[in-house]
């Protein structure tokens, strides 16, 4: 009886707005609303900004890292240690890290993906070989229309990344094994071969 009472008595409130109330001092919001900082600042520019940059053939930020062809079909290892160039201190000044301290950061994090690195002129080979979480990286090239024109991702090869890669030719692809990167190169004769047969992966 209690029971059927109380649900009765609670139903109607279900149906009434919830109320609110104010609890100490309060103060308006002195800063400005970041949203309309923003689209005012959006009003204030060109509608096109293409003008102010250039083509982008001359955009220092898409230019790749050259790689020479690869003549054969070859297997190797790296391991991509990592040199600190600064100390690493606690917040107390007790040093963690000395400069000059070396690693392997495969010890600590596994790579989710794949790199698929290629020339532009291998990027169907590139495509046929990637599995769809890998990341396509081509050597030259405007990476943005690559994308555009195939509806994936492509991604420009930088000079950092090929340096602790160890790269020296593409195509190539780039796989973690253990605390290792496994680096397969791809000749001629094996990118013609595998793009035909239309299993490369």
């Amino acid at each position: 009886m209690l029971i059927g009472v109380a649900g009765a008595a609670a139903a109607p409130a279900q149906h009434q707005p919830a109320s609110t109330s104010t609890i100490g001092r309060t103060w308006p919001i002195a800063e400005p609303d970041a949203m309309a900082e923003i689209a005012a600042r959006v009003a204030k520019q060109p509608r096109d900004m293409r003008a102010q940059f250039g083509p982008r053939n001359n955009w220092s930020a898409l230019r790749a890292a050259a790689l020479d062809p690869a003549p054969a079909d070859r297997v190797r290892t790296v391991v991509p240690f990592y040199t600190l160039d600064f100390d690493v201190k606690l917040p107390d000044g007790r040093m963690l890290y000395p400069k000059g301290y070396s690693f392997n950061p495969l010890t600590y994090v596994k790579l989710p993906q794949r790199l698929v690195i290629a020339h532009p002129r291998d990027l169907a080979w590139a495509l046929e070989a990637a599995r769809p979480s890998d990341f396509v990286i081509v050597t030259a090239g405007d990476a943005i229309e690559l994308g555009e024109r195939t509806g994936r991702a492509i991604y420009l090869l930088e000079e950092r990344m090929k340096d602790r890669l160890g790269l020296t030719v593409a195509p190539v692809i780039v796989a973690q094994s253990g605390h290792k990167l496994v680096l397969t190169e791809f000749g001629p004769r094996s990118r013609a071969a595998t793009l035909k047969a239309g299993t490369v992966k």
